[in-house]
């Protein structure tokens, strides 16, 4: 051992001092010289060992023998024979002294490669001292860190670091250690030792295997865990300046689709995890801050540390009763011990749509109309008589007609959102505080101009209340706190019958929006300009969009609450208890005024609806974990308990008729008091209340850091199923191996840095239906529903079945297999995940078949079961030019759905019929061999030209078919068109998903770019009723229409009413889907680098392009579309939805 012992000194007190004097001279001297080689070297070395029951000068000596560290100390003094166990991993030579001396009196200093021990009560004087101590905080490649926080630990003195990455903090004790921390980099605690100089280097933890993930009550180091999950950080949400936190997910997350069925402000996202795996409830489960259960949507994303999804059935089955669709964690930010700082992030913007749909004008809406009469053997209408005032105009172009999209067009819609953030707090004390604020205005519905708002409060703090001698947190106290309120304005966006933008697309373009007395143009109007002789029913869209949908206000308020008690009592054992709270109140409000717009379209009783519900929700879990860690084995278990009651509320309606109200703002219910002509109606049920009792347990062991495996299983008891069939049991297990942890994987080490395959199998469950479907339910009708004796004429009230209840309905299940492998290779510059998984979900939770003659709710039966099978795999690279710092990301997922089982003799369940237009068939359904929602119907092969094709055709579907008639396939060659021929025309799920993302900064520049797209599914698109009135609008689709022979052999000719062209779902409805969208480009510049006197560690100014650009073939408005109708297994049919705008912003990003 290359130590020099002093013996010679012993016994002699005086020659003590002296030689600790003589010591501390030298140590500072030598200090000042080599602080700068020694910080270098003692960073950057890294040490690995591991001792049971070893003298700590065996441990000492093996330090020595790794590094080119040598110590020295007074044996006397310094007691080296005591026996410790330890083991260090990748640490540096102060956090391993520190390990190693931790509730002892030694303590030490280190002197370039030398390491000076003493006793505490030698270096007292010294230990009071205080310095200055000034640095510079670095990234792995030289780049400068600002924002890094500085703390002196155990206490609240601190700062942070500037643009250039420097810091100073003044009165810091010269023994005493300071702790450097930033989001997503390695922090780092590095004892001062006397230097007034400490220049710090932080690991990037998103480039390397330490990263901690979220796992489901606990966390776990990336490079442990054996199932398959994604992390998404909290700050490359941000960098997407959406208002929510699930569109900013889009394209980070493989496996994961995220659509909006609808642009309108406020308006969900539908999210479905490795494909649909039921047509019931198909939502994964969220859980915030450990509670299950809450509302993503209310959280800002600035708020948001973290999101990990759980996407195999053995990451989620620690939540086995809701986790078949996969498990969203959701972790808000939390305190950190120092300075307090504050961020505020803030952006504001404008929004116009992308694409809009192009509508006839006035003259080509007169031509097609004339041509369907043509064809009908009918003559032209007589314009000039139905139109004296305008057609003059429309014949001359000074007049073209309305443009209804345009007019209800809300140019340059607003959107805004103001983030602010405070955190900070001692090494016993934490806490996290943030406000929000953020308005979305919509960029359709003029006058009505939708609009959503949404306020959000947030505090999350951590208290240790005793703390033990050795510095461990015996008892802690956390709580959290999330707080959200709402208001929406909207329009109608449902199906064809509920749907404004439809009502646009459709519109007459020879009805203007006002009359000659400035109010909109109504049926006397009509009369004037004698557009009523034309057709009596044709109305102004707009009017019936302000009267019928568009005088409404929604207001919602969230409480989400969880307080946790956390009891250390002995060193790895740990107890936790935990409540969570969740409280949600709504109410809504309509009027609708007496209006007369056309011969249909008509009120004659004004009408205040006001509506509300409240209800709440409580968690109860407690859990015990004890981790252990022996020679080089490591195990760490989990057991817990939890009990979850939900539905406590209650809903109101009430509605008042003959309210002889004029406007909204006064129409409220309690102003109809005293109205002798008032009608109300009030109506209102509770909240179906329910249950679910819960044990669940987790083991996981690795030997080495390189064999690893995890045993979890979860027994669920719900109240929404009968005695025998109320409990569910989820087990899982899953394995993994670091093979380049083995010895005949070193000579890969120059190249391949890691590499570790795993494997996983476990089940999952969903009782995602209406509480207590197994009981006769009994309901009463105050209307009146029973006839006795031979007529009708007396109806008595009374109660009736309101369901057929099944006592047999049980859990649906989730069943995966999955197998992967984690990469990451060069230096950790290149990094690779791959899944392949088998996912099979049996025993459907859906309403049964039944007629309509059995007067009541169908039964929930296991109605089916379905499998999805596919791979993920995401890469990502990072590196730098120079100073010049880039990332790219890229991930693809494929995924194939097929039904296996449906619980009916011909193996489907139907899908609605009038969906694209009234009078239209069934277009989708779930059938065996099938996926989920495919497109059924015929298949054409063009369109007769003239009468010698049609002669030369055996088979037809019309009965009388015409030149311009579609050409129906007879797909089984019996001879016959009939319903038999139908067979799949299209899937709206799409064969592979791609995500990509780019990001660059050099000198204070950033920029980002986000993309996303899709390939292998298929649209249904029809922007108008044709079956309904051949008077409607169409879009210059109908140009590719057959008007002659030789003009067309896609779209057939156009008639008035119903056609079996158009009335029969046909391939001539479904088009190509495939899209690339570029979703997001930022470029920002940090002024922090300019101005050096400003308060801030970072003042960082930007610009957004959302939306930017779709590269389709699509000719709708957007490819990237939901379905707004009452199915939620629905997807991929556009009816003129109300489409993503595309939306320029600029923002600041200030941290003080």
């Amino acid at each position: 051992m290359k130590k020099k012992s002093m013996h010679m000194w012993r016994g002699n007190p005086l020659a003590q001092k002296i030689l600790l004097i003589m010591r501390l001279t030298l140590f500072l001297m030598v200090f000042s010289v080599l602080s700068a080689f020694s910080s270098s070297y003692a960073q950057k070395t890294k040490l690995n060992l591991k001792v049971q029951n070893s003298q700590v000068k065996e441990v000492l000596n093996e330090i020595e023998n790794q590094s080119d560290f040598f110590f020295m100390y007074d044996n006397h003094q310094v007691d080296v024979e005591r026996r410790v166990n330890l083991e260090i991993n990748s640490l540096n030579i102060d956090q391993a002294l520190q390990k190693l001396f931790e509730g002892t009196s030694t303590g030490y200093k280190v002197v370039n490669r030398q390491i000076l021990l003493f006793t505490e009560n030698e270096s007292s004087a010294y230990s009071q001292q205080t310095t200055k101590v000034t640095g510079k905080v670095t990234d792995g490649s030289g780049g400068t860190l600002p924002g890094v926080s500085v703390v002196v630990k155990g206490t609240t003195n601190g700062t942070i670091t500037d643009i250039d990455g420097a810091y100073n903090i003044g009165n810091v004790p010269v023994n005493a250690t300071l702790q450097f921390s930033f989001v997503g980099m390695k922090s780092q605690d590095i004892a001062v030792a006397g230097k007034t100089t400490i220049n710090v280097v932080l690991e990037e933890e998103t480039v390397g295997i330490e990263e901690v993930i979220a796992i489901g009550y606990g966390v776990q180091k990336k490079k442990l865990n054996t199932g398959s999950t994604i992390q998404v950080t909290g700050e490359n949400l941000q960098k997407m300046s959406t208002v929510s936190a699930l569109g900013a997910l889009q394209s980070q997350t493989p496996g994961v689709s995220i659509t909006q069925s609808s642009g309108m402000p406020g308006e969900g996202y539908k999210v479905t995890v490795r494909g649909l795996g039921t047509i019931g409830n198909s939502n994964p489960l969220y859980v915030i801050d450990g509670i299950a259960g809450g509302d993503i949507n209310s959280l800002n994303p600035a708020d948001i540390e973290s999101v990990d999804v759980l996407k195999d059935a053995a990451s989620a089955a620690i939540y086995g009763a809701r986790a078949a669709n996969g498990v969203i964690l959701v972790t808000t930010k939390q305190g950190k011990s120092g300075k307090m700082q504050v961020t505020y992030d803030g952006y504001y913007g404008v929004q116009n749509p992308y694409k809009e749909a192009p509508l006839l004008n006035a003259k080509e809406y007169m031509t097609i109309l004339d041509e369907i009469n043509f064809n009908e053997g009918l003559a032209s209408f007589d314009w000039q008589g139905v139109l004296p005032s305008l057609y003059s105009k429309i014949q001359s172009g000074e007049w073209n007609g309305t443009n209804w999209l345009k007019e209800i067009r809300n140019k340059n819609a607003a959107t805004q959102n103001h983030a602010i953030n405070m955190l900070g707090g001692s090494e016993t004390s934490k806490f996290s505080l943030g406000f929000s604020y953020s308005d979305q205005q919509g960029i359709y519905g003029s006058p009505v101009e939708p609009d959503n708002k949404r306020y959000t409060a947030r505090l999350n703090s951590e208290h240790v209340i005793l703390k033990g001698s050795s510095g461990r947190d015996v008892v802690k106290f956390s709580e959290n706190l999330n707080f959200g309120y709402g208001e929406k304005q909207g329009i109608g966006i449902g199906n064809i019958y509920w749907n404004d933008i439809h009502n646009m697309m459709v519109g007459s373009p020879l009805m203007p929006v006002y009359g000659t007395d400035g109010t909109y143009f109504d049926k006397k109007d009509k009369a004037l300009t004698g557009l009523d002789l034309f057709n009596p029913d044709i109305a102004n869209p707009i009017a019936n969009m302000v009267y019928n949908r568009g005088q409404n206000l929604s207001k919602n308020y969230n409480l989400n609450a969880n307080a946790s008690l956390e009891i250390q009592p002995i060193k790895d054992l740990t107890l936790k208890s935990t409540f969570g709270y969740k409280n949600s109140a709504s109410s809504y409000r309509q009027y609708t005024p007496m209006y007369e717009l056309s011969t249909s379209s008509m009120n004659t009783i004004d009408k205040v609806n006001q509506s509300m519900g409240s209800g709440y929700s409580w968690t109860f879990e407690n859990t015990i974990s004890y981790s252990k860690m022996f020679n080089e084995h490591s195990f760490n278990a989990i057991i817990g308990q939890s009990l979850e009651k939900w539905g406590m509320g209650e809903d109101m309606n009430v509605t008042n008729g003959y309210s002889l109200f004029t406007d909204f703002e006064h129409a409220w219910l309690d102003n109809t008091k005293g109205l002798t002509a008032g009608t109300t109606t009030i109506s209102g049920k509770p909240w179906g209340s329910g249950g679910v009792e819960s044990f669940f347990g987790r083991l996981s062991y690795n030997y080495k850091e390189t064999y690893m495996a995890t045993v979890v299983m979860r027994a669920d008891g719900s109240s929404n199923f009968a005695r025998g069939n109320r409990w569910g049991y989820f087990p899982s297990v899953s394995a993994g191996w670091v093979m380049t942890n083995e010895s005949f994987m070193q000579n890969t080490k120059s190249w391949l840095d890691f590499f570790k395959l795993r494997g996983s199998w476990g089940q999952n469950g969903n009782a995602a239906i209406d509480n207590f479907q197994y009981l006769a339910t009994v309901a009463f009708d105050l209307t009146g529903a029973y006839s006795f004796g031979n007529t009708k004429t007396t109806q008595s009230t009374g109660g009736y079945a309101e369901i057929l209840p099944n006592k047999d309905i049980k859990w649906e299940t989730s069943e995966t297999v999955d197998l992967g492998f984690d990469a990451r290779f060069i230096q950790s510059r290149l990094g690779l995940a791959f899944d392949w998984y088998n996912k099979k979900t049996i025993d459907w939770l859906v309403d049964a078949p039944i007629l309509g003659s059995y007067g009541t709710k169908a039964p929930y039966i296991n109605g089916g079961d379905v499998v999805n099978k596919g791979f993920e795999l995401g890469a990502n690279w990072k590196d730098h030019v120079g100073k010049v710092n880039y990332g790219v990301n890229f991930n693809i997922a494929h995924n194939k759905n097929e039904v296996t089982r449906i619980a009916n003799s011909e193996g489907i369940i139907h899908g609605d019929a009038n969906v694209l237009s009234q009078g239209t068939s069934e277009m989708y359904r779930a059938q065996v061999g099938f996926p989920i929602g495919y497109f059924w119907g015929y298949k054409t092969a063009g369109v007769f030209q003239n009468l010698e094709e049609i002669a030369a055709t055996k088979t037809f579907l019309q009965s009388k078919p015409q030149p311009g008639d579609l050409i129906f396939v007879d797909t089984n060659s019996d001879g016959k068109i009939d319903n038999k021929d139908k067979v799949e025309i299209g899937d709206p799920h799409p064969d592979f998903t791609i995500g990509f993302g780019f990001n660059v900064d050099y000198k204070g520049f950033d920029l980002n770019v986000a993309a996303s797209g899709a390939f292998g599914q298929q649209i249904a698109k029809s922007y108008r009723s044709f079956a309904d009135s051949y008077v409607q609008n169409y879009t210059t689709d109908i140009f590719a229409r057959w008007h002659g022979e030789g003009t067309s052999n896609k779209l057939p000719r156009l008639t008035s009413g119903s056609n079996t062209n158009w009335q029969e779902i046909s391939d001539i409805y479904i088009e190509n889907g495939d899209y690339v969208k570029i979703q997001n480009v930022s470029v920002g510049y940090d002024f922090k680098k300019l101005f050096t006197k400003l308060p801030f560690s970072q003042a960082r100014l930007y610009v957004t392009a959302q939306n930017v650009y779709t590269f389709t073939n699509y000719s709708g408005q957007d490819p990237e579309i939901g379905y707004g109708g009452g199915q939620s297994w629905v997807s991929g049919v556009d009816l003129g939805f109300y489409p993503s705008p595309r939306t320029f912003l600029m923002g600041v990003n200030l941290k003080f």
